[in-house]
């Protein structure tokens, strides 16, 4: 490949994660034009036909079944499907070469997740786990204020994820009910992002999560399957809670559910310093509320000055971005490394730590007692 071909994408997923990552490569050349060219190069699924169908909507010229025909015929592998096959077609295409993108959690197990990280650390290629919240521009002017100091000494840190789509009982079986597909349930499918925020943010001037008291809970034991007279057991939790202590000192509780009923996609963080104080909330991603050491208390902050993180790409100032945007702004910082030779983060390495935390939580759950990740 020369520096002028397009990068050759292909794309292990075509629902949920597909669709986002698919219209994030779609808008890169019209809002991003110093991305690096894409080729939209083969869409791989189980299923021909709807397969054929997404492939036509999302741009993709070829369709596959097996990703093993494709993970060294292209130069970036996005693996965005289900936890359970993040791993062997990811470390597939780190042994050959290819640049990898995988979905978070990195892995169902924090076995696995050691070994996709192994495996990019062996490899010459690129590999990134899509945190894509990371990439909110109100988020990165949150980590600026942090790392410039107007916090102060960091003190306390809360994140929540909240939502209620399985609030009703006969809500139907899926593979995020089931720990072989996923590992966990809202632990790792909403939790990983708010210890992901939290390392981003705070890392730096906290060290690592060290200590972790954790708490998990299934309200419904079993649901129905979908088009058929069965119910199928849920084997992962519905919500957790946890209490971490990071190196410095600093204290955190997280907690996550899937049956925090009103609440759609309500994940906010909070982090308290000695100087000063600064609240997030996903449902209102354009706004950064933030309060310094000569404040009576908090200001919202509007971001969406052209000179805010990535607002100069989109549209004239005050007119807002939405979730879709994070997708393109992850898009655009991989790709872009891989084009440059330069190291990606969330990398692999990341969301191995991410792991050892959610795996902390379900081991100090199943002993009922505080866990050290020394």
């Amino acid at each position: 490949m020369s520096a002028t071909d397009p990068l050759a994408v292909g794309v292990l997923g075509y629902r949920f994660m597909g669709k986002a990552h698919s219209n994030a490569l779609a808008r890169l050349p019209m809002f991003f034009p110093d991305a690096p060219a894409v080729e939209r190069h083969t869409l791989i699924g189980r299923q021909e036909e709807p397969l054929r169908e997404a492939a036509d909507r999302f741009g993709f010229e070829r369709v596959a079944t097996d990703w093993e025909d494709v993970v060294d015929e292209v130069d970036a592998f996005y693996n965005l499907g289900p936890n359970f096959v993040h791993a062997e077609p990811s470390i597939a295409a780190l042994e050959a070469g290819t640049h990898v993108f995988c979905e978070k959690p990195l892995a169902p197990t924090l076995e696995e997740a050691e070994a996709m990280r192994d495996a990019a650390a062996e490899s010459d290629a690129l590999a990134g786990c899509a945190f894509n919240y990371r990439f909110v521009p109100a988020i990165r002017y949150a980590k600026r204020l942090v790392d410039d100091g107007d916090l102060g000494e960091i003190r306390h840190v809360r994140g929540r994820y909240l939502q209620d789509w399985l609030v009703d009982p006969g809500a139907p079986w899926s593979w995020r009910n089931d720990e072989e597909l996923a590992g966990s349930g809202a632990l790792g499918d909403l939790g990983a992002h708010t210890i992901d925020l939290a390392r981003f943010l705070v890392g730096e001037r906290t060290g690592e999560i060290r200590e972790v008291s954790g708490h998990l809970e299934t309200f419904v034991d079993e649901r129905p399957v979908e088009g058929e007279d069965d119910s199928r057991p849920v084997t992962v939790d519905d919500a957790y809670a946890a209490l971490v202590e990071f190196e410095s000192g600093a204290m955190g509780n997280f907690e996550a559910s899937r049956f925090a009923d009103g609440h759609k996609n309500d994940h906010t963080i909070e982090i308290n310093g000695s100087d000063g104080s600064l609240k997030f909330s996903l449902e209102r991603l354009n706004e950064l509320e933030y309060k310094g050491p000569d404040q009576r208390g908090y200001e919202t902050i509007l971001v969406t000055d052209e000179s805010d993180p990535y607002v100069d790409h989109w549209w004239p100032p005050g007119h807002v971005l939405g979730w879709e945007h994070t997708f393109v702004h992850e898009n655009y910082e991989f790709l872009s490394s891989i084009a440059a030779g330069s190291d990606f983060a969330p990398s692999f390495e990341d969301g191995y730590r991410v792991q050892r935390v959610l795996d902390a939580v379900e081991r100090s759950d199943e002993r009922g007692e505080r866990v050290s990740l020394a």
